[in-house]
């Protein structure tokens, strides 16, 4: 480990660790543009110069490792006067259009020029410009003000895994641009304009919308799918206007997928804003009272037997509203009860069979990887690029046994079903010498109707393979619905001799049930799979597929506005932050349900948000636990019998329309039919050719 000086102040750094880096352990800022610690080191904009004692000229600190007994100046006169030189450079061409510039007040280049610009301009020639390639629908470009520091182009290649963005032509006509006019097909592509150090990338929806320093800022958590990132709310007013990534290196790192950074405009679309309550005559729905609401609903609940009433929670769901749900059930005796109602079935009697056991950081440390049933790309990107990571540091081998699709890294294709466990495959002894094997199995492995055997085949499989070692837990659950791990670990399953999904949609098209609660459900057509006769109760904050069929409505709140607990794919508890407050009359979901609680005369023990995480946690201790992915105890899970040959299929055919808020968004509309549609219609007609 070398030891340094730097401004006069020795340090001892891990050999390899760059002058930069060092330079920051103490506390010495070196501005950048290039550089990105998450990207490699091109070293092309010169503005980390630093002196180095014995160097002939100042050095890029950001491509200088450190050295024994080097001697390290930041801030002499050479290197301020060096740093002027290149920003004077930088801004030879830029266009200085701050004033209406969407990266104005979060901007790297109008930051650091502040500290090292001049006031005037030695440059007579007219200012170079570039044509703006069309990037798609979430990408606006402005490539006049590029700098071409590549940090684009190495995001897309290194993180993204999609070589789309290059450098063109040389001197004075080089540019940033897609090689081939096209949008940018990943599911990553918002983190450009994050890594983009001045304006020439922008977020396109939320172009010329707001200053950044008009937004309250608000910490929160993803819900689009199970990965939990961990992110920042930006509100004016009552209107949602951006989200962006916060750090978090064991979930998110620093990026963000796209869905959760461009649905929001969703969340202005088709919201529930008022109770309805169906007419018996007209069978429309009409506005109503929420005391007549909730008059209504528990006068069905009150007079129906509880083995014909049933409730289900959908993706979106917080804990705190599916505790109150199942309180109020089992007060009512109703034993009909699950959350998995994007029809996956899995044995759910223990926790290490529906977690990611590794957590999510732990995929960077496996040297074998095995996909079963999953196309992470599409249903965890943020998984998908620690794969990606993981394959790009060590060259690690991936599998995969279901649907072959674009993954963005290299893969051996085992087969397409269940049986491919039982192949004699090479890749099995490649996973059974590994020092520490993964095993990834996605929802589409559950999709099926033999989910809990497929399950016991897993538990099989995997302890053959040796994936559970010491200090090693590989085999993982990807999840894919926010709420998905909550209620099971709440136990919003079955209760003794109850029904699960499967069996409350089937037993309510046979009219064996009379009531159904559904609490934030829209993951199914729920018109077409419940019975006619069946009286349907919806609580969600949209208009979507629960609200069509249900025979009243109560408006609940959405992600950005309410306070909410969630567990994610790994089992970390994290809590969501209200951002702005829910339109109308809506509520917060566990409030309406402890208000439906007293109408039907069974008052739920709870009258706070805080009474009820202190009742939250105290039964389920792990959820005061925050920020804290909570590990289970390998033990034998799934339910032996017979495993159909049937091919495993992922369970999200469009990646940017997969829930209530998501389908609802203009944005991801525009996504579907640039990425989506387009794509199947050339698939289409080159399938007809």
């Amino acid at each position: 480990m070398p030891k340094l000086k730097i401004n006069n102040t020795e340090i001892e750094v891990p050999a390899g660790t760059s002058i930069l880096q060092a330079a920051e352990m103490l506390g010495y800022e070196i501005p950048r543009f290039c550089y990105h610690d998450k990207l490699s080191v091109p070293a092309n904009c010169r503005m980390c110069l630093v002196e180095v004692k014995g160097a002939p000229k100042p050095v890029a600190s950001c491509a200088m490792a450190c050295g024994e007994n080097m001697e390290v100046v930041t801030d002499s006169p050479m290197i301020t006067k060096a740093r002027h030189g290149v920003m004077e450079m930088m801004l030879i061409n830029h266009p200085l259009d701050c004033p209406i510039c969407d990266q104005g007040g979060e901007c790297d280049l109008q930051d650091q020029a502040y500290g090292y610009g001049f006031d005037r301009s030695r440059y007579g020639e007219d200012k170079r410009a570039k044509k703006d390639p069309d990037m798609g629908p979430l990408i606006k470009t402005v490539m006049t003000r590029c700098i071409q520091c590549t940090r684009c182009v190495r995001f897309s290649e290194e993180i993204a895994g999609v070589s789309c963005l290059g450098m063109l032509n040389r001197g004075e006509d080089a540019e940033i641009t897609t090689f081939v006019e096209k949008a940018i097909d990943s599911e990553l592509s918002g983190n450009l304009v994050d890594v983009c150090p001045v304006g020439a990338l922008t977020n396109k929806p939320y172009a010329f919308t707001a200053r950044p320093w008009e937004l309250r800022k608000t910490e929160s958590i993803d819900v689009h799918d199970a990965v939990g990132a961990n992110i920042r709310i930006d509100a004016r007013g009552n209107e949602v206007m951006r989200v962006l990534p916060r750090l978090n290196e064991d979930v998110n790192e620093e990026w963000l997928a796209d869905k959760s950074r461009y649905a929001i405009d969703g969340l202005k679309k088709a919201r529930l804003d008022v109770p309805y309550i169906r007419d018996e005559q007209s069978g429309s729905l009409r506005s109503a009272t929420w005391d007549d609401a909730l008059s209504k609903v528990a006068e069905k609940l009150s007079t129906t037997s509880s083995s014909k009433i049933a409730a289900m929670v959908g993706a979106l769901c917080d804990a705190e509203s599916i505790l109150a749900l199942k309180d109020l059930m089992l007060s009512l005796g109703v034993q009909n009860l699950d959350c998995r109602t994007d029809g996956t079935l899995f044995d759910v009697s223990k926790r290490c069979g529906y977690i990611m056991n590794s957590g999510i950081s732990g995929i960077e440390d496996a040297d074998a990887i095995l996909l079963i049933g999953t196309n992470p790309r599409h249903e965890a990107p943020l998984v998908n690029a620690r794969i990606r990571k993981n394959w790009l540091a060590k060259r690690t081998k991936v599998a995969l046994i279901g649907e072959q699709k674009d993954l963005t890294y290299p893969y051996v294709y085992i087969g397409a079903g269940p049986d491919s466990l039982n192949a004699d495959h090479s890749f099995f002894e490649t996973l059974k010498s590994a020092e520490k094997p993964m095993i990834i199995v996605g929802q589409g492995a559950f999709l099926r109707p033999d989910g809990e055997a497929v399950h016991a085949a897993l538990y099989d499989f995997a302890t053959k393979m040796g994936v559970v070692g010491d200090g090693w837990n590989g085999f993982n659950v990807l999840q894919g619905n926010a709420s998905r791990v909550g209620a099971l670990d709440l136990g919003f399953v079955p209760q003794g001799t109850g029904l699960n999904a499967y069996g409350i949609l089937t037993a309510s098209q046979k009219d064996e049930l009379d009531v159904v609660y559904l609490l934030g459900v829209d993951e199914f057509n729920v018109e077409a799979s419940l019975g006619g006769n069946t009286f349907v109760i919806y609580q969600g904050h949209h208009g979507d597929q629960g609200a069509v069929r249900a025979d009243i409505v109560l408006p609940g709140s959405a992600y950005t506005e309410k306070d909410g607990l969630y567990v994610n794919t790994e089992g970390r508890v994290q809590i969501a932050k209200k951002a702005v407050s829910a339109p109308g009359e809506a509520r917060e979901d566990w409030k309406i349900i402890r208000a439906l609680s007293e109408k039907v005369g069974k008052t739920l023990p709870y009258d706070s948000l805080h009474q009820l995480r202190s009742r939250l946690v105290k039964e389920f201790p792990h959820f005061g636990k925050i920020g804290e992915a909570v590990s289970a105890d390998w033990k034998a899970f799934g339910v032996a019998g017979e495993v159909r040959k049937h091919p495993f299929h992922s369970p999200i055919d469009n990646y940017y329309m997969t829930n209530s808020i998501s389908r609802l968004s203009p944005t991801m509309a525009k996504c579907t039919a640039e990425f989506v549609t387009k794509k199947q219609a050339a698939i289409a007609a080159e399938a007809a050719e």
